[in-house]
């Protein structure tokens, strides 16, 4: 059963399209990963699927209503948890939560239970009087996916929900969503940009200028990416790309470095090293990961942070592709 289904979705502003035509589906307890660069549009079909924001073209459902005619009831069936801090931090964690309730119009005779339940999910129904400015930043991450839950929705939308937290503090949080998905068969569509995140993922939908250009699970994209990934190291930069366009060797360049992918990495990098006379700092061989199949289906490497895509609209920024 599918919990979201998008067809056709399509948002225009001006004469600048931001999200083409694109169409996908989740099934009902799916952990979707939702993947772009700077400025793809991922934000504004996320916009669109949570009715802030009206396609211009197309339609997409969730939980069975139109996100163009049944907003009230698309509203009532996800949960958010933004990218940027949303808790009132004069109010004590379970203020917050009754706040949000009454929002959503959960029953004073549901609102203890479900208070008690989504605190205890994420380890704070001990800490549910404490004033939330006291809290760290992954407590208050916690809280505000508890806060998010408190009307039972169908879906629970995570806008890079572990950005700015340290590593431990990360995995830690992970530990709770997928604890949602088992306890609770719970849908999430999120995005990030840590990639060893997108591991967790069931699939992962890649979108770029707009074009849903890969869905599919880690491994299987992995998998079509194939052979091996030959990256060349270099401080001459310039002299090197001279060199490996001249050679006529696709690459593409990230900073200082050179991702070249190949069927044969054990043989090609010998001769690869042979023939350059450019000279190099270090070489790295690896299997592909999904920094390389993000890299090579976008030409560009996912970031920690982001500007908004409006400010890249304004912009106009571009990736850059295979030579």
């Amino acid at each position: 059963m599918n919990i979201i289904e998008v067809k056709n979705l399509t948002k225009k502003f001006g004469k600048f399209t931001a999200v083409d035509a694109i169409s996908f589906d989740v099934a009902k307890g799916e952990i979707f990963g939702f993947l772009g660069p700077n400025g793809a549009g991922k934000t504004t079909t996320i916009n669109m699927l949570a009715t802030l924001l009206p396609p211009t073209a197309g339609e997409a459902f969730i939980n069975n209503f139109s996100v163009t005619r049944d907003l009230d009831e698309v509203r009532r069936s996800i949960g958010m948890v933004f990218q940027d801090p949303s808790l009132d931090d004069k109010l004590t964690a379970e203020e917050n939560l009754r706040f949000h309730a009454r929002l959503y119009g959960v029953p004073l005779s549901e609102y203890e239970k479900r208070m008690e339940e989504v605190l205890k999910l994420v380890d704070l129904f001990e800490r549910r009087k404490e004033v939330v400015k006291h809290f760290s930043g992954g407590m208050k991450r916690r809280l505000e996916i508890a806060r998010g839950l408190i009307h039972y929705p169908a879906v629970l939308f995570l806008d890079e929900p572990t950005l700015g937290l340290d590593p431990q503090t990360r995995a830690g949080l992970w530990d709770y969503i997928l604890k949602l998905k088992r306890e609770k068969q719970m849908t999430i569509f999120m995005t990030t940009h840590y990639m060893n995140e997108a591991e967790y993922c069931d699939r992962i939908g890649i979108i770029d200028k707009g074009k849903i250009v890969a869905l599919d699970t880690p491994a299987n994209l992995k998998r079509a990416l194939g052979g091996d990934i030959v990256v060349v190291h270099g401080s001459k930069s310039v002299e090197l790309e001279k060199e490996l366009k001249k050679l006529k060797i696709k690459f593409i360049k990230e900073n200082e470095s050179f991702l070249i992918k190949t069927h044969e990495g054990e043989t090609f990098l010998p001769k690869l090293l042979k023939k350059l006379k450019t000279s190099i700092d270090r070489v790295e061989m690896h299997e592909p990961t999904l920094d390389d199949v993000f890299l090579h289906l976008t030409g560009r490497a996912i970031r920690e942070t982001e500007a908004s895509e409006k400010e890249m609209m304004k912009a106009g920024a571009r990736g850059r592709r295979f030579h």
